[in-house]
């Protein structure tokens, strides 16, 4: 009996391991888990309050998504958009309503993608902006309200 009891054990164990493994896993896609991704968040970080900074990476930004290809981004382009002019609103001091975090979280995204050397670089063929556009992708579902509520923001105001 004691042998069997050991088994239903064991395999209670082997069981529970895989799941605590991926509860452990923040981001699924490898971008996300790239250190490209970490040095976007960390660049970030120094770029928030830095206002020559977020200005440089603003024109940096924008310039890049005019000559990206659009297709990777097909599902969030507008909102890729509407990053670049709620930083730039937000530089200006016309937009304060952005939380921290989300401002963040959005200028991390739009640090990877001006990084020719993400974990798929850019100039490698039909692959180059999937990363990329992961990365906003990502970044967009964690920041939609703030997002929309920008977009109303700028309704309003127009």
């Amino acid at each position: 009996m004691k042998t069997a009891k050991q088994k239903s054990r064991t395999k209670i164990k082997t069981r529970a391991a895989p799941k605590n493994v991926e509860a452990n896993v923040p981001y699924r896609k490898p971008a996300l888990r790239s250190e490209a991704f970490a040095r976007a968040l960390t660049d970030a970080k120094a770029c928030v309050d830095d206002r020559e900074s977020l200005q440089a990476l603003f024109n940096e930004a924008a310039k890049k998504a005019a000559a990206v290809p659009k297709e990777p981004f097909k599902e969030c382009w507008p909102y890729l958009q509407t990053m670049l002019r709620l930083v730039r609103a937000h530089h200006r001091g016309e937009y304060g309503q952005v939380p921290n975090d989300a401002l963040l979280w959005i200028v991390a995204a739009l640090n990877y993608l001006i990084d020719p050397f993400d974990l798929i670089p850019d100039k490698t063929p039909f692959l180059g902006f999937v990363d990329d556009a992961a990365v906003i992708e990502f970044v967009v579902d964690r920041t939609r309200q703030t997002l929309d509520e920008f977009m109303i923001w700028e309704t309003a105001s127009a």
